[in-house]
């Protein structure tokens, strides 16, 4: 018997965004949900993000950077962006050290049920390297073995397609997956969509089926900005949540 999977990517501490998004998955009868990383980072809710995830959902996740560099705390952050890394500093202090072991301990990538799931690409995960074109793209093919990979990363969804020796790219839209394909499918920010629409991305993946959905959220944008300014994080942290930048 199939799933229905709910594929969550960067929900960066937004617990606003997460709440929307986990709703509308229950009424599209989604069954079991994994996260392909970047749990914290960016807003304010990283602890209860951490309990959702972790203790509710209970669900495959894999590492993502900002995971990384709030747990490995031994690591610098002269090569982080400032404002990234001032919210990195403030995430520690908000986290349980078994919230920050859990963080930890996350997989750099982990296969799921016939798929993979991974933060940023597989050919070097832990570089955390972005795929924003189809050469990019190219470099994780080699390395995946399923034929469907969940990434994140970049807030942007868009969907890689190797076929033979060529690989193209597409915008995110509801499609079947045939024989012959192999994909690499970015499912968009949770908590930071960066690709012009402030609205909550995820997918849903039909195993039975075998359908893709993109799935975009309108959610309580004010309340997850008031908690930022709340926190004192950096303004514009709460400005891009209302243009999706």
């Amino acid at each position: 018997m199939g799933k229905v999977y709910a594929i969550l990517g960067d929900i960066h501490a937004n617990i606003d965004a997460l709440e929307a998004v986990l709703a509308d998955a229950q009424a599209q009868g989604v069954t079991d949900y994994v996260s392909v990383g970047d749990v914290v980072g960016y807003n304010a809710a990283p602890a209860e993000c951490i309990r959702m995830v972790r203790d509710e959902l209970k669900c495959p996740v894999v590492r993502g950077n900002h995971d990384h560099y709030v747990s490995y705390v031994e690591e610098s952050l002269a090569d982080f962006h400032p404002m990234a890394a001032a919210v990195v500093e403030w995430t520690r202090s908000q986290l349980s050290a078994d919230d920050i072991q859990w963080l930890h301990d996350l997989p750099l990538s982990k296969p799921v049920m016939g798929f993979t799931i991974v933060h940023s690409t597989l050919d070097m995960p832990d570089h955390w390297g972005y795929v924003f074109d189809n050469l990019q793209a190219e470099s994780n093919f080699v390395y995946q073995r399923t034929q469907i990979c969940f990434h994140g990363h970049t807030h942007v969804p868009i969907i890689y397609e190797k076929r033979g020796s060529s690989v193209m790219h597409f915008d995110p839209v509801d499609f079947k997956v045939e024989l012959g394909q192999k994909l690499f499918i970015n499912v968009g920010s949770v908590g930071q969509p960066r690709d012009g629409d402030p609205r909550a991305s995820y997918v849903i993946f039909d195993t039975a089926a075998r359908t893709i959905r993109f799935r975009r959220l309108e959610y309580d944008v004010a309340a997850a900005q008031a908690r930022i300014r709340a926190a004192y994080l950096p303004e514009r942290l709460a400005q891009r949540l209302e243009v999706g930048r």
